[in-house]
This record gives C-alpha cells, sequence and structure tokens, in this order.
C-alpha cells in the first residue's frame, strides 16, 4: 500500500504526477479550493477582528472523505497544491478540513512546489519539502476577506439605490472605471481636421521614392498647419513649380532586441491580439498544457505554470534554448551569454520563471498532431516568443533622407533595411495600435542629386478619439497600474460580461447604461475605493504581508474603518432618484410635465415624471451609433402578409427581413431562409421540418408551419416510419462511444436501429 499521500488540486494532473513517482505514493486531487467563506452576511465578524468564518464546500466533502480514508494508510502527506498564494492557501484550509494539525499531527505533513509537471521537476520538489509559508497565506486570506468585506457591502447598496442584482468588487469596479472613463473621453472628443502633403519622386534612372512634407520657409510644420482644403490647394500649387533635389542623406544602424518570455498578462495580451483568444479562453488553453498532454509516452506537462508575473527563465531552460537554436538557425542566430530581463509590473513577485515550454526541443510542428487546434496554437505562440528572446537582435539599417523643394520647402524620406534579421526570423511582438505605418525601401541616393517630380498626394484626416478598450489593453492597463494579480485578470473581464456592466463588440468593451451608472455611483460617492493609486497601493500592503513586512489583520483594520463609516454616510446621503434619473428641459407631449431619463432593465430611455398622476408616455434614446445607421435597403421580397417591400435591417442577432408597412404591418422574417429536410412535419401534416438555430447557436428542427404548428426536435429527422411503434419518423443520433444510429424520438419507444453496443462494465 502506498506510504506517501500527495495531494494536488486537478485530477488531470494528479495522474501524471502519480506515473513520476511510482509505487510508493498515491496522488489524490482536492479539485481546486475546499473552503470559503461562505456568500451570505456575517461570514467575516469585524467584531472579532475580522475573524473568517470559512466552510467547507459542498461538492468538496467527499473529495475530503476520499482524503481521509487514503490517509489512514498514509505515513506522509505531501501537499502540492499550485506554486502561488491562492496554491499556498489551499493547502492550509485542506489541513483544516482534514482536521489536522501540521505541528502536531501523527503523520508527517509537507509542502512541496514544482513550476512545472515534468518527472525531474516533481522528483526534486519531492526530495526538497518545505513547512506551509504562512505569510503567503496570510496574504491570500487577507485579500479574500477584502474581497469579501466589499462585495456583501457595496453590493447591497448597489440593490437599494440603482437595483436588485448589482454587484461591486475592489478590483473589478476600477476595472469599470477604466471601461467608463475611456467612453466618456469618445463622447466628449471633438474631431479636427488636418492635412498632410506627400510627393512621389523619382531619380534620373526612373526609380521612386515618396516624400513627405515637413518644413515650410524655415518652421517645421506641426501637425495642425495645414488646416483644410484651401491651405493645402495653396501649399500644392507652390510645390508644383518647384526643383527637388536632396539635401542630405543620414544613414544610421538600429538594433532591435528581442520581447521578454511571457508572464500571465502579457501572454493573456498577446493571445488577445495574434490568436482572437479571451483572456479566459487563454488561460483555460494553458491549464491543460501545464497539467499535462499525452505525447506518447504517457502525459506530461507542456508548459511552465501559467500564473505568474515574472521574467526570468532557469539556466537549464536558457542552455536548452541556445541549443535548439544553434541547431535550427544556425550560431550566428544564438547569444554568447543568455539575455536577461527586468520586469516592469508593478509588485512583480520573482520567485516563478516565466511561462515557457518545459521541454524548448519538442518544436510546434513536432506536436501538432497530437495537440487541439487551440492547444497547437498557443503552445506554438509560447515555444517562439521563448526561443527568440534568447536570439540574437535584429540590425536594421536606418536611412533618412531631407529633399528640398526650391528654397521655401523641406521634405523627408525615410527607409529600412533588414541587415540581419536575428529574432525577428522567428517572432515580432503583436501591436495594439494597427495604424504604425511600416517603413519602405529606398534607392541610393546621393547629396545634391535632382529629383523629377512625378506627382503630389495632398490627403484629409480628421483626429480620432482613443480606442475603446480590449482585452489586451485592459489587462496591460491593469498590469501598468499595478491592480489585480495574474490569476485575477480573466475573472475580471468574465464578471463585467456576466453582469452585464459592459459587452464585447469587435473585441472591444462597450460599457452598458447599468455599467455607467455603477460606475459613476462608485466614483462620486467613493472616490478612493476606485482609485487607480490607492487600489495599487492596497495590492502593494497585500504584497507586504506575503512577504512578511506586515500583519494582515492592522491591513484590514486601515481599510475597514474609513470605508464601513463612508459607507454609513453615504446610506443616508444618496437617493434612488438621484442615481437613476437624470432631469431634461423638455416638456412631455401628451401632459406637459416634464421629461426625465431613466434607466429600466434593457438600459436608459426617456419618461415622464407625471407617471403618478397616470400619464405612461416613454420613448427611446437615439444613441449616436444608432443616428449614424444608414437606411435599411429595400429587398426584392413582397410582404406575404400585406404586400408591402421587405426591408433587410440589422438586429441584435445580425440581419433581417422587416415589413416596410410597419408599424400598421409588423411582420418579420429571417433573411437566410431555414434549410429544409423535405420531411414531414408528424403533428400537423401539413408543414415541413426545417433546420434552425437556437439563440444560444445549437441546431434544431421545427415546422415551417409556427406558431400554428409548435413541433419541433433537437435531432435531425430522418423519412421513414418506425418499425416498431409506427410513428411517421425517426432521428439520426450520434454518440462517442456507441457510433451513428436511427432512433424513435417518440416517448415510451425505444427502437433503434445501428451503433455500436455499449461495452459492459
Amino acid at each position: 500500500m502506498p506510504q506517501h499521500l500527495v495531494i494536488v488540486e486537478s485530477p488531470a494532473k494528479a495522474k501524471t504526477i502519480e506515473k513520476f513517482l511510482g509505487p510508493d505514493y498515491k496522488v489524490l486531487a482536492s479539485f481546486g479550493h475546499v473552503r470559503a467563506l461562505p456568500s451570505k452576511q456575517g461570514s467575516v465578524d469585524t467584531e472579532k477582528d475580522f475573524e473568517p468564518k470559512y466552510a467547507v464546500l459542498p461538492e468538496s466533502k467527499k473529495h475530503i472523505d476520499a482524503i481521509k480514508r487514503e490517509l489512514k494508510g498514509s505515513d506522509t502527506l505531501l501537499l502540492a497544491t499550485d506554486p502561488d498564494r491562492e496554491g499556498e492557501a489551499i493547502s492550509w484550509h485542506l489541513l483544516a478540513a482534514l482536521g489536522i494539525d501540521e505541528k502536531k499531527s501523527p503523520i508527517t505533513v509537507q509542502r512541496v512546489v514544482f513550476h512545472e509537471i515534468t518527472k525531474n521537476a516533481i522528483v526534486d520538489a519531492v526530495s526538497n519539502p518545505r513547512t506551509i509559508a504562512h505569510d503567503l497565506v496570510d496574504a491570500q486570506q487577507a485579500r479574500s476577506v477584502l474581497d469579501y468585506l466589499v462585495g456583501f457591502t457595496l453590493s447591497p447598496f448597489l440593490w437599494k439605490k440603482i437595483r436588485y442584482g448589482l454587484s461591486a468588487g475592489r478590483v473589478q469596479s476600477v476595472a469599470l472605471r477604466l471601461v467608463c472613463e475611456r467612453e466618456r473621453e469618445i463622447q466628449a472628443f471633438k474631431t479636427q481636421e488636418y492635412w498632410t502633403i506627400g510627393a512621389e519622386l523619382a531619380k534620373q534612372e526612373g526609380q521612386k521614392l515618396t516624400a513627405g512634407l515637413i518644413e515650410v520657409n524655415g518652421k517645421k510644420l506641426g501637425k495642425f498647419d495645414i488646416p483644410d482644403q484651401a491651405s493645402a490647394d495653396g501649399i500644392v500649387k507652390d510645390l508644383q513649380g518647384c526643383s527637388y533635389r536632396v539635401d542630405k542623406v543620414a544613414k544610421s544602424e538600429r538594433k532591435r532586441t528581442p520581447a521578454p518570455p511571457f508572464t500571465t498578462s502579457t501572454l493573456q495580451q498577446e493571445a488577445s491580439r495574434k490568436l482572437g483568444f479571451s483572456a479566459k479562453k487563454t488561460m483555460s488553453t494553458a491549464q491543460k498544457l501545464y497539467e499535462g498532454i499525452d505525447i506518447g509516452s504517457g502525459a506530461v506537462g507542456l508548459i511552465t505554470y501559467m500564473r505568474t508575473d515574472s521574467v526570468v527563465l532557469s539556466s537549464q531552460a536558457l542552455d536548452e534554448t541556445r541549443q535548439v537554436i544553434t541547431g535550427l538557425y544556425g550560431k550566428e542566430y544564438a547569444l554568447e551569454k543568455p539575455r536577461f530581463f527586468k520586469n516592469k509590473a508593478k509588485n512583480a513577485q520573482e520567485a516563478h520563471e516565466a511561462i515557457r515550454p518545459t521541454y524548448v526541443d519538442k518544436t510546434p510542428a513536432e506536436l501538432k498532431k497530437i495537440l487541439s487546434s487551440d492547444q497547437f496554437k498557443l503552445y506554438d505562440l509560447i515555444w517562439k516568443r521563448t526561443v527568440a528572446c534568447q536570439m540574437a537582435e535584429a540590425l536594421l539599417d536606418q536611412t533618412s533622407v531631407d529633399i528640398a523643394a526650391g528654397e521655401r520647402f523641406k521634405l523627408r524620406a525615410t527607409g529600412t533595411v533588414i541587415r540581419f534579421p536575428g529574432f525577428m526570423k522567428l517572432y515580432i511582438e503583436g501591436i495594439d495600435d494597427e495604424t504604425e505605418e511600416k517603413e519602405g525601401l529606398l534607392p541610393p541616393l546621393n547629396e545634391g542629386e535632382a529629383l523629377n517630380l512625378k506627382g503630389l498626394k495632398p490627403e484629409q484626416h480628421f483626429t480620432q478619439p482613443p480606442p475603446r478598450y480590449t482585452e489586451a489593453t485592459l489587462v496591460k492597463t491593469l498590469e501598468e497600474y499595478g491592480i489585480g494579480r495574474p490569476s485575477t485578470y480573466a475573472s475580471i473581464m468574465n464578471t463585467l460580461l456576466e453582469r452585464k456592466y459592459a459587452r464585447l463588440e469587435t473585441k472591444r468593451f462597450f460599457p452598458e447604461d447599468v455599467g455607467m451608472v455603477v460606475s459613476d455611483l462608485l466614483t462620486q460617492h467613493f472616490t478612493q475605493y476606485v482609485d487607480y493609486n490607492f487600489t495599487a497601493r492596497l495590492e502593494e500592503e497585500l504584497d507586504q504581508v506575503s512577504r512578511g513586512e506586515k500583519q494582515w489583520k492592522p491591513v484590514m483594520r486601515d481599510f475597514w474603518g474609513p470605508f464601513s463609516s463612508l459607507l454609513k454616510q453615504k446610506e443616508g446621503e444618496v437617493s434612488k432618484s438621484d442615481v437613476t434619473t437624470e432631469a431634461l428641459d423638455e416638456k412631455c407631449p401628451e401632459c406637459g410635465e416634464l421629461l426625465a431619463v431613466k434607466l429600466g432593465r434593457r438600459g436608459k430611455f426617456i419618461a415622464c415624471t407625471g407617471y403618478k398622476d397616470g400619464c405612461r408616455y416613454t420613448r427611446n434614446i437615439e444613441s449616436a451609433e444608432q443616428a449614424e445607421k444608414p437606411e435599411p435597403e429595400i429587398s426584392e421580397e413582397k410582404c406575404d402578409k400585406c404586400g408591402q417591400p421587405m426591408l433587410i435591417k440589422d438586429g441584435r442577432y445580425g440581419k433581417y427581413l422587416a415589413c416596410s408597412g410597419y408599424p400598421a404591418c409588423k411582420n418579420i422574417q429571417p433573411l437566410v431562409k431555414p434549410k429544409g429536410t423535405g420531411v414531414t412535419c408528424p403533428e400537423c401534416g401539413k408543414g415541413e421540418l426545417t433546420e434552425k438555430k437556437s439563440r444560444y447557436g445549437k441546431m434544431f428542427y421545427s415546422c415551417n408551419k409556427y406558431p400554428e404548428c409548435k413541433f419541433a426536435l433537437w435531432d435531425p429527422p430522418q423519412p421513414g416510419p418506425c418499425p416498431k411503434c409506427g410513428f411517421p419518423l425517426l432521428v439520426k443520433k450520434v454518440y462517442k462511444r456507441e457510433g451513428e444510429f436511427l432512433k424513435c424520438p417518440k416517448e415510451g419507444c425505444d427502437y433503434k436501429l445501428g451503433g455500436k453496443e455499449p461495452k459492459k462494465e
């Protein structure tokens, strides 16, 4: 019987690790957290110095019981939860749930930590155990208690002042403020016109180049110095009569270094930019790569731990990377000495490694057949970033040419040539601003050389508002402020979307009306607690707790005293009508009372303030986006109810057909007609079963006589009656274990044709 019991968080990880450790070790999973603060009032007793009242999670009881049974025959308990504060806290909670005192336990209790799931890492961790790091546990406890206190006091406040079901969070509300403030900037932005003038020039031999005007009458042009077309036309007219010559040629060598290996934040940003992955998808895919994939010789972790803010690589990884670079690209692409990076993130913890492949010699091409599409894309990204960060610098030759046009004007052309690609041969970091122009190649030019004017290109431009946040840029901004931890970014994004505070359109965050109202309320009345610097300072205090420099309960006292006092004050000061109603200087067309903007379930709308006296006048608020929408296109189809032309409109779920006779006729139809199956509806005997999609994208089959006939199936219908009960049709089923077969959909009939017989246990 195994003498040593090892506890990890994930069952997938448990199988991989048990294979590495051998028969003397039994590995079980805790399945994540085992204890937590119950989601109800009173789970933290602020009167008893913030005593947390933890409870074992209902779904964890069976896992705790399984661990207790296995402990009876074990000599050693090895706690191998994840190598971060959360993992440290899970180990501590696990002991409490098992009723074990680490110091007085009859069996040996040890904490083991590893950052990659490879045999060497696991065996090394087991050979070098330690005790639970209580400073890390305290830091995690402080975070949990803080988040609980903020959530379970501010959220009810929002229920009273806005509507039931809303939530506030210590970090979530700061992220929401960022999104909403960016929207305010966009709304307040005033577009400004400006012009640029380019010239297409050529040498005598016909080689062409393009230069931009940079100077007029000895004065450098500012962005708005050519404000309109009249000004541009005047300059173009003067430039057309000028002679052009090369005034100055400047050449310089530029070196470009690669980006550092991935942290959690930069992985989420780059996966968003290059793969279109959400933060949640990135982390769930990385989790699978970390826990273990069967690569033929059994399951093995393919990347190191994916929750980290370190850019450090181990000496072993650096040696392996250099060998791979030399083998694949040659010695000129490898470094004589490893390249080390400094972390730019605030409060970064350098104890972990960066995210990297556990075996750098396993190239993405080698693993492509083994990995799923998403796993391959992410592994490929991590592998390339890791290898590229240890490759030689790229050498670029940059040329800048100043061109004199007569005596009054100066133009400039720039070009870059890659002399040695270095790391750029493998990988170039993505950018958030895709408007950056790439410089081209210039022909050889000499000072004093005459150039021929081929054409002038005056171009009109308009200043653009700041872009809305993508998941990548929001994560980047939070990290720059030092807000949140690597493990929290994905959940922050998810909460904003789940609470309907914001929506993602074209991969950018658009705040909803309720999100704007919540953010305005918190920013106006709880300014300090959604302040970026205050939240970052609080993160630093939690880091000080984790390093043993501060105790967690004094941090709680410093926060809770002023916060709870302010909350009580605002309970009396803030009224619901102040928050959810905004008076308008416009009278109701029905009763003459003033109108107001109100917040409803579906967002803001305009309503009469005389609703208490019986006036029910309301209307929608037309947003700037709606106002800019083009007129609906007239289709070739006629309404089957009134005969008027059908319009192609754009709705929440895409384009659809709507009668132009609205509101007299409210007929709407899908733009793409449902695909028929050729099977007659068994219920009405008249209609045809057609393919349709549910609101969640799942295919189903329903009668085309709906709503007169409401018959529907989830499975593809097949013509022909059931041989057993005579029902007019069968359905096709496909299961992984049983394969494809036909089945009667009538309740109570067990007719089945084809498929494999399920294996008997």
